[in-house]
């Protein structure tokens, strides 16, 4: 009978399923697969050739490009794609920021970019926090109004925006040849209000309401609690920004039409059938400068998850 019994509990010890946490990862190869030379090897092949690609096609261009701007106009001609076979001349970018007044035009894109930055990330934020945190009474059709913006072509826009720069409501001067026509038509930006509101929608609520409790009004609940704990989103959305207006070249060519006011991406184009090849990639190369720093830097935040740990106890 005691041997009936040990048995019996030795068949349900060996029936008894494995927990979940100690389950292998499943994919597309299973665990003996994966074990057989032949399918390991040719996955660290695709893998590595995947790889390759990939830098090829992301970091090819900027390289070349950064090659080509320490590279005399023959050796780029012939030799497009040689490592400098007759040396390097950094006289390049001494001469595009000198002669071709490229820090002008540097300095111009910059108050740009950061005007452009500061504009999106004040209304992202607050018309956000008043969609997602004070809630309005009509917040649900002004959330569908500001997405049906996303259906209209930019393109279809540009006419009535042009003719409210050229005769703006309530200021009576044209903000022509104005930082103010490319910094004010920026703040209207759905994408940027639809992210971070749905950022701030999955904040803790528990911590607004001790704040309330607390005697935080509206606007030092803003600053002081919704505020740092959005640095992921606010980090994400001054990236788009700034690149944004590092590039654009439609509108500041519209609005912008003194060349003493105007950015690279409109000046540089302008100035190339006036200067040698080799400039001109010194100067584009000097354009591309704070793109890549700045993504460099902020690439984290586009991956921060966890900037919330610690906000909520118990």
């Amino acid at each position: 009978m005691e041997r009936l019994v040990s048995v019996e509990l030795l068949r349900r010890r060996v029936r008894r399923p494995k927990p979940a946490a100690d389950a292998p990862d499943r994919g597309i190869l299973s665990v003996a697969d994966r074990r057989r030379r032949g399918v390991r090897i040719t996955t660290r092949a695709s893998h590595t050739v995947l790889l390759v690609s990939l830098i090829v096609v992301g970091l090819g261009p900027i390289l070349w490009l950064a090659k080509s701007a320490v590279t005399p106009t023959q050796d780029t001609l012939r030799q497009p794609l040689a490592l400098w076979p007759n040396g390097i001349d950094l006289e390049n970018l001494v001469t595009a920021w000198t002669r071709v007044e490229i820090d002008r035009y540097f300095a111009n894109t910059v108050l740009l970019a950061l005007g452009v930055w500061a504009v999106q990330v004040l209304v992202a934020t607050t018309a956000g926090y008043a969609l997602s945190v004070l809630r309005p009474k009509y917040g649900k059709a002004i959330v569908g109004l500001v997405l049906a913006t996303l259906f209209v072509p930019s393109i279809v826009l540009l006419v009535p925006l042009y003719l409210t720069i050229v005769d703006p409501p309530l200021v009576g001067q044209s903000l022509i040849n104005s930082f103010w026509a490319v910094w004010l038509p920026a703040g209207a930006n759905a994408f940027n209000v639809l992210l971070v509101m749905r950022f701030f929608d999955g904040l803790p609520r528990e911590v607004f309401e001790a704040a309330r409790m607390d005697g935080a009004g509206p606007y030092r609940l803003f600053w002081s609690i919704v505020v740092p704990m959005s640095r992921p989103v606010i980090g994400v959305v001054s990236v788009f920004a700034i690149i944004g207006a590092w590039k654009d070249f439609l509108w500041p060519m519209l609005v912008l039409k003194d060349p003493a006011v105007q950015p690279l991406s409109v000046r540089l184009p302008q100035l190339q059938q006036f200067i040698e090849l080799d400039v001109f990639l010194a100067a584009l190369a000097i354009s591309t400068v704070i793109p890549v720093v700045l993504f460099l830097v902020f690439q984290r935040l586009f991956l921060n998850g966890a900037g919330l740990g610690g906000a909520v106890k118990g």
